[in-house]
């Protein structure tokens, strides 16, 4: 949404309720009138994307055979504006300021399914069908905009009477704008109510911790140095839920905690008298969840995080965490090596790969087998409880020393060169573990004393000692 983009809707039926520094403006928008939404807003201020589904599907559905009873089946859309304009006939013009924080806060899915109706009906009104391509917010946004003059012409056509039935639905909208648009006392204060607010709405849908997350801020700088040097992998991750991506936010997060477990105790923000934990190797492997939760306590401590300018986001001053995400970068391809050598080097040093019964059903469950993270095609997958330990043990490589007064987590030696020279050794050490874990990946996986033997094995073979 660009700079000064104004947004005019015209409400019916609609009444006010004003509680500290907020005014709710609840009312019904004509069909019509809502496109302007779709035209100038986006989901940025959503912590979710949206996706065409069995809930759009249904939305549309109502839309079309019981239009007059749309408005009461729907809970609608929520938007935000930190400044407005009321103009005559129940208008009103939104000019949002930032679209991180305002627009739609909630109902992108609304939002979604009724982009695609009003789309699907204008493109058949010029005899043409909806691509079925349509399948997130970013596809359909696309679309939207490179047949709008049809959209035009079939809104003007319906509004003179042309089309029977056309865009005859109301929407329930709900609109947040400060009590006082010139207080900036009472402004600032709305706008840092709104990501409480839009948790809140959103919560109702069981929004997950990294949709949160990514709201608050918390994958930025991470997401930033993914996509300046490891452009491949960060145009796979789904930094926003519900975006698209191969790879989970949360499965890079867990794996940066192979640097973050070395950074010094950072203080709790919601108990300061505590430190936030560091999290249990294992749980890379079987609690992904858990390593969000954490990674969250640690980005909103303030000895890691401070509010940025726009009183809203996080921003990272703590650089140890910062040196820590750089390290992070570099352990996708890291995670992807071991993960597609391992058979090769089990193999090689006398083991039978395909003969652990978990390895031979994995190996004939996945027709197409790629690594995690690179989507790179190989000819045998490992199941990650194997590969886990044998991931962590790189912490090795890990120290931290002072640079300008600040404390860092470097590489004390290149580490794709180091798996190059040694990758062999280190799982001919490593392969007594199964055995003591009956080849379970489950068990190796969740055990601690294999994490803490992949970590001295590559300290042996950093020392030549292996």
């Amino acid at each position: 949404m660009p700079q000064g983009t104004s947004i005019i809707i015209k409400f019916e039926e609609s009444t006010e309720q004003t509680v500290g520094s907020i005014t709710k403006i609840v009312g019904l928008v004509p069909a019509r009138f809502f496109v302007s939404i779709i035209d100038s807003l986006n989901l940025e201020a959503n912590p979710r994307s949206s996706r065409t589904g069995a809930v759009t599907d249904a939305i549309q559905e109502t839309i079309s055979s019981s239009p007059q009873l749309f408005p009461f089946m729907s809970k609608g859309v929520l938007l935000a504006s930190s400044n407005y304009e009321k103009l005559e006939r129940g208008r009103i013009k939104l000019l949002p300021s930032d679209p991180r924080i305002e627009g739609i806060l909630d109902g992108g899915h609304n939002t979604l399914a009724i982009g695609l109706y009003i789309l699907g009906q204008a493109l058949n009104y010029h005899g043409e069908t909806l691509s079925s391509s349509s399948k997130n917010w970013d596809t359909f946004k696309a679309l939207w905009q490179d047949n709008r003059e049809k959209v035009e012409t079939y809104i003007k056509d319906a509004q003179a009477g042309e089309i029977e039935n056309g865009l005859d639905f109301l929407v329930p909208v709900e609109l947040l704008v400060p009590r006082d648009k010139n207080d900036l006392a009472c402004v600032f204060s709305f706008t840092n109510n709104l990501l409480e607010i839009c948790e809140a709405r959103n919560n109702n849908a069981e929004l997950q911790l990294a949709a949160k997350a990514n709201q608050k801020g918390y994958f930025e700088d991470l997401q930033r140095m993914m996509q300046e040097y490891n452009p491949i992998i960060a145009r796979r991750i789904e930094w926003k839920t519900n975006e698209g991506g191969e790879v989970k936010a949360q499965d890079v997060v867990a794996l940066s905690w192979l640097a973050l477990n070395l950074i010094e105790p950072v203080r709790d923000e919601n108990n300061p008298d505590r430190y936030v934990e560091p999290v249990s190797p294992y749980k890379l492997y079987s609690g992904k969840g858990a390593c969000l939760k954490q990674f969250e306590k640690v980005m909103s401590s303030p000895d890691v995080t401070e509010t940025a300018e726009d009183g809203y986001h996080a921003r990272l001053w703590n650089e140890e965490v910062r040196s820590a995400f750089k390290i992070a970068v570099d352990l996708p391809d890291l995670y992807d090596y071991i993960y597609e050598n391992f058979p090769k080097y089990y193999n090689s040093n006398g083991g039978r790969f395909l003969s652990i019964t978990a390895c031979k059903a994995l190996n004939e469950k996945r027709k197409v087998k790629v690594t995690p993270f690179k989507g790179k095609e190989i000819d045998m997958i490992s199941p990650d409880g194997f590969i886990t330990p044998l991931f962590y043990g790189l912490q090795a490589l890990l120290d931290k020393r002072e640079v300008n007064g600040e404390k860092e987590i470097y590489w004390t030696q290149p580490p794709m060169a180091f798996l190059n020279d040694n990758f062999d050794k280190i799982v001919k050490d490593y392969m007594g573990n199964l055995s003591l874990c009956d080849y379970d990946p489950q068990k190796v996986g969740k055990a601690l004393k294999v994490y803490e033997d992949a970590v001295k094995t590559y300290k042996m073979a950093k020392a030549g000692i292996l």
